[in-house]
C-alpha cells in the first residue's frame, strides 16, 4: 500500500515538513521507507511514513516501535531520532543505513564464510542482548530486519511488534513464520529465548545460504515449527564445523530450556568459537602468561585475521591429498595475496618460461609447498604494519625472512628445502609477534640485548629468550609454539621450530626435526651475522665451523648459500613491493645491485634494452586494464598447453581464473554436457558463492514438444555469447529458468556457450552483483572468445 503524501510538493521532489524525501527504499503493508534529507541538521535519515488509511491498531503499533526503539541506544541497532507527525501523515525518522539488509546479501551472494557470519551474529547479538536489559523481546528477528553498513557491521531494525518481557496477558501471536520460535508460534508471552531461538535460525541460513523452514503456507509454517524440531542442512558452513553445527542446534533447540540461557550465553559460545582457547605447549607455570599474551594481541583486528589466514592456507596444504582446485580459489578469495604471490612468481629467481597470470599455473610450477611458503610468508607481512614503528618491523620480518630463505638454499630436495624455510622463519615467530603486538615489551627486551658501550658489536648476544623470560615471564620461543598450536600447524613443524641448543654435538643430526633444528638455527645465527655484525664474513666462517659436524657444511659452502639467499631475498623484496632504503640496516640482507656496465646508451636508451631483455612484467594492481590481464592470461594458457605437462583440468581453471580477475566478477562457473540427460550441469567454479551456483546450474539442451526454450538454454542452443547488463528487465527477467530466480538471481551476467561441431558441450558463465557492472569493449569481448576458444582446444587436445 503506498502512502498518499498530504506535503508540499516542489519539482522532482516531496517535502515532509523539514524532511526532502528523495526515493522510495521499500514498502511493507502498513507503511513505507523512503531516503530522504534533514534539511534541518543536513544529514540523510530513513523516514517509516504510516499509511494515510491504517487502522488504529497500526497507529498503535507505530507508537509502540517509537517508545521501544527510542530507549536503545546500541552501535548494533538502528536508532530512532524522532516520531512525529505533519498535516496528517504519522512518521519517524532513523539513522540511514546505505548498505544492503543481510536478506539482499544472502540472496546476491550465497552463504556466508563461517568466520564473518558469526562475527556478523555476534554483533546481533549484542544488539539483543541491550534490548533485553531494557525489558525488550524483538520478536521479529529475520535476515531482512538486519541491516550491513558500509563496514559490514550488522545492525538490528524493525522493532515493531517488540513486546515487554514481563507481560504475561501478550498472547497474541507475533513474528514472521519462518522466524518464530515454537512457543510464539504456539501464543506464548514474551521472553528473550524467542530471541535466542531467532538468532539461531538466522545464522543457519547465513551458513547455508537458504532459510532453514521453507513454506510458502504461513500456516503451515507455523503449524511445523510448534510441532516439530527444525533440521539442520547436511553442509552447514565450508568447511564443515560440528563444534559451530552445535552451537546453532541448542540455539534452535525446540524446547525453550534446551536453549542457551540468554543471547550471552550464544554470544559467549560464539566468541569463544571464533576464537578458542590455545593449549600452550609450554610448561604449566607458563600457561597462564601465554594466554595472558594473546588476550592481549586478539584486541588487535589483525590478530584474528592473521590467524585465521595461517589456519586456512596451512589446512589446504599439509595434506598431500588436497587438490590444486583448493588452493588455488583460498588464495584468490584475497586479492591483495593474489597480486603479490604472482608479483613473487613472476621473478628472477622463479620465473622460467612466459609470465604467470594465474594462481593455478602458480601451484603448478613451484608446487604446493613453495606456494604455502609465499603466502604464509606475505600474511605475515600483509598484517604486520605499524606506521609506529614499521622500520624496526621490516628489519625483524626481512630478518627473519633471510634465515628461511637461506636455510632453503642449505638443503638440496625441494621437499626438504620447503620445510627447512617455514621451520627457520617460525623460529622467529615469537619475536616477530611480539614486535608487532607488545611493543613496549620488544623495546625493553632489546635494551636489555644491547651489549656494553665500547663493544663492536651492533645488537644483541644470543640470549634472546633470557631477555624474553625477563620482561614477558615466557621465551619468544614458547611464545611462538603456543601460537603455532593455536594456528593447527604440524607437531612435525613445530618440533622444528625449537632451537637445537647451545653446545653442537660431534655427530651429524638426524634426518627429520632434529636436523630442521639445527639448521634453522644455524640460518638465524647467519642472518644475526649479516645484519648486525661489521665483520659478517668473519662471523660467518665461524658458524660454519661451529655446525660442520652436525649439519655436514664444506669450506665455504655457508658462505656460498648465504650469498645466493641474499640475491634471492633481494629478488622476493622487490616483488612484494617492500623499501628499503639505502642507509636502512636491512640492506645488509639483500645482495647489493650488480654494477652496471660503461657503455654509449644513454639512460633512456639502457631503460628500453633492459625492458626488451627482461621478461614481460606484470602490473596485477586492481587498476589494471581488464584487456591486459585477458592477454596476459591467454599467453599462459597457450605456454601451458604447448608444454608437456598439459592438463585439461588446469586449463580450465586457468581460463576461469582470468576470466575471474579481468572482468572484476563475483563469481565464474563452469558447466558440462551430461550425456545422459543431455543437460548442461555446473561443474566447478570460481569467486564469492561459486559452489552454490554451480550445484544449482541446469540447463536442457533437449525441450519437450511445444516447450519455449529459456533464456540459457537459447543461448546455448544457437551457440551466441550473450551478456545480459540489467536481468531485471522485463523481457529479460521473463525468460529466466527458475533454478536461477530462486538461488543466483544476480541482475548481471555474461554467457559463453562452448561448442564442438556445431553442438554446444559447455557453458562458461560469470556475473556481477549490480546490473551494469560487467561492461566491455570490443576488445575484451574479442579476447573472452579467444579465451573460451582456449578451452574448446583444451578439450579437443585431451580427446573430449
Amino acid at each position: 500500500m503506498s502512502a498518499v503524501l498530504p506535503a508540499a510538493r516542489s519539482p522532482g521532489r516531496t517535502v515532509l515538513g523539514r524532511f526532502v524525501l528523495e526515493r522510495k527504499l521499500g514498502e511493507g503493508a502498513q507503511a513505507s521507507v523512503w531516503l530522504g534529507r534533514d534539511t534541518r541538521l543536513e544529514r540523510e535519515v530513513a523516514l517509516k511514513l504510516l499509511a494515510p488509511d491504517a487502522d488504529a491498531g497500526a497507529v498503535s503499533q507505530w507508537l509502540h516501535e517509537a517508545r521501544a526503539v527510542s530507549q536503545l541506544t546500541h552501535p548494533h541497532i538502528v536508532p530512532v531520532f524522532e516520531a512525529d507527525e505533519h498535516d496528517g501523515q504519522s512518521y519517524l525518522v532513523f539513522e540511514y543505513v546505505a548498505g544492503p539488509t543481510l536478506s539482499q546479501r544472502l540472496r546476491s551472494g550465497g552463504a556466508i564464510a563461517p568466520r564473518e557470519a558469526v562475527t556478523m551474529m555476534l554483533g546481533v547479538l549484542d544488539a539483543l542482548r541491550a534490548a533485553h536489559a531494557r525489558g525488550i523481546v524483538h520478536r521479529d528477528l529475520k535476515p531482512s530486519n538486519i541491516l550491513l553498513d558500509a563496514d559490514g557491521r550488522a545492525r538490528v531494525m524493525d522493532f515493531g511488534i517488540a513486546a515487554r518481557i514481563a507481560d504475561p496477558h501478550d498472547r497474541r501471536i507475533f513474528g514472521t513464520p519462518g522466524y518464530m520460535s515454537p512457543e510464539a508460534a504456539r501464543g506464548k508471552p514474551p521472553t528473550p529465548a524467542m530471541d535466542v531461538f531467532g538468532a539461531g535460525v538466522v545464522l543457519a541460513e547465513m551458513l547455508s545460504g537458504t532459510p532453514l523452514l521453507r513454506e510458502r503456507d504461513p500456516m503451515r509454517a507455523i503449524e511445523r515449527v510448534a510441532l516439530e524440531q527444525l533440521e539442520l542442512p547436511e553442509h552447514l558452513g565450508d568447511p564443515p564445523d560440528d563444534a559451530l553445527r552445535a552451537i546453532v542446534r541448542r540455539a534452535i533447540a525446540r524446547d525453550a530450556a534446551q536453549r542457551f540461557a540468554d543471547v550471552g550465553e550464544m554470544h559467549q559460545a560464539l566468541a569463544q568459537w571464533l576464537q578458542p582457547k590455545v593449549e600452550a605447549v609450554v610448561d604449566p607455570e607458563a600457561s597462564g602468561t601465554l594466554e595472558f599474551l594473546l588476550r592481549r594481541m586478539r584486541l588487535k583486528s589483525d590478530f584474528p585475521a592473521l590467524s585465521d589466514a595461517v589456519a586456512r592456507i596451512q589446512r589446504l596444504t599439509r595434506s598431500e591429498n588436497e587438490n590444486l582446485n583448493n588452493l588455488a580459489s583460498e588464495i584468490l578469495q584475497d586479492v591483495a595475496l593474489t597480486n603479490k604471490l604472482l608479483r613473487m612468481v613472476n621473478s628472477a629467481h622463479f620465473f622460467t618460461a612466459g609470465p604467470v597470470t594465474t594462481v593455478s599455473r602458480a601451484v603448478a610450477l613451484v608446487g604446493f609447498a613453495g606456494v604455502r611458503n609465499m603466502a604464509l610468508a606475505l600474511v605475515l607481512l600483509e598484517h604486520m604494519h605499524d606506521k609506529g614503528h614499521a622500520q624496526q618491523l621490516k628489519e625483524e620480518f626481512l630478518r627473519a625472512l633471510m634465515a628461511g630463505t637461506l636455510a632453503g638454499e642449505l638443503v638440496p630436495a625441494v621437499r626438504d628445502g620447503e620445510e627447512a624455510f617455514l621451520s627457520a622463519m617460525f623460529q622467529n615467530l615469537g619475536r616477530l609477534l611480539t614486535e608487532f603486538y607488545l611493543r613496549e615489551e620488544a623495546q625493553q627486551i632489546r635494551a636489555l640485548m644491547r651489549p656494553p658501550a665500547g663493544t663492536l658489536e651492533a645488537a644483541a648476544p644470543p640470549d634472546q629468550d633470557s631477555a624474553a623470560v625477563r620482561v614477558l615471564g615466557i621465551s619468544f620461543e614458547d611464545l611462538g609454539l603456543g601460537v603455532a598450536k593455536s594456528w593447527g600447524l604440524p607437531e612435525t613443524l613445530r618440533q622444528s621450530m625449537r632451537r637445537a641448543g647451545a653446545d653442537t654435538p660431534a655427530r651429524a643430526a638426524e634426518r627429520g626435526p632434529e636436523r630442521m633444528r639445527w639448521l634453522g638455527q644455524a640460518a638465524n645465527e647467519v642472518a644475526d651475522a649479516l645484519l648486525y655484525s661489521d665483520d659478517a664474513d668473519a662471523k660467518i666462517g665461524d658458524i660454519e665451523q661451529r655446525y660442520a659436524r652436525v649439519l655436514g657444511f664444506k669450506a665455504g659452502e655457508l658462505k656460498r648459500a648465504a650469498e645466493q639467499a641474499q640475491q634471492r631475498l633481494a629478488s622476493l623484496v622487490d616483488a612484494m613491493a617492500i623499501r628499503v632504503g639505502p642507509t636502512d640496516r636491512a640492506q645488509r640482507l639483500l645482495a647489493p645491485p650488480a654494477a652496471a656496465a660503461e657503455d654509449s646508451l644513454s639512460p633512456l636508451q639502457l631503460q628500453a634494452a633492459a625492458a626488451a631483455a627482461a621478461p614481460a612484467a606484470l602490473d596485477l594492481d586492481l587498476g589494471e586494464p581488464a584487456a591486459d590481464v585477458l592477454a596476459a592470461g591467454i599467453q599462459d594458457i597457450t605456454n601451458h598447453m604447448v608444454s608437456d605437462g598439459f592438463r585439461l583440468n588446469e586449463v580450465l581453471r586457468m581460463v576461469l581464473e582470468t576470466m575471474l580477475r579481468a572482468l572484476r566478477a563475483r563469481r565464474v562457473v563452469f558447466a558440462l554436457r551430461d550425456a545422459k540427460t543431455n543437460t548442461l550441469v555446473g561443474r566447478f567454479g570460481l569467486g564469492d558463492g561459486a559452489d552454490a551456483v554451480s550445484a544449482a546450474l541446469r540447463v536442457p539442451l533437449q525441450l519437450a514438444p511445444g516447450a519455449a526454450a529459456d533464456l540459457f538454454t537459447a543461448v546455448c542452443l544457437k551457440g551466441v555469447d550473450t551478456l545480459i547488463a540489467d536481468a531485471n528487465v522485463a523481457n529479460i527477467a521473463s525468460r529466466l529458468p527458475p533454478w536461477f530466480r530462486e538461488r543466483v538471481g544476480a541482475p548481471s551476467f555474461l554467457l559463453l556457450p562452448l561448442t564442438l561441431k556445431n553442438a554446444p558441450f559447455g557453458l562458461i558463465y560469470a556475473d556481477q552483483a549490480t546490473a551494469g557492472g560487467i561492461a566491455l569493449g570490443e576488445k575484451e569481448l574479442s579476447l573472452l572468445r579467444t579465451l573460451r576458444n582456449q578451452a574448446v582446444m583444451a578439450f579437443r587436445q585431451a580427446g573430449g
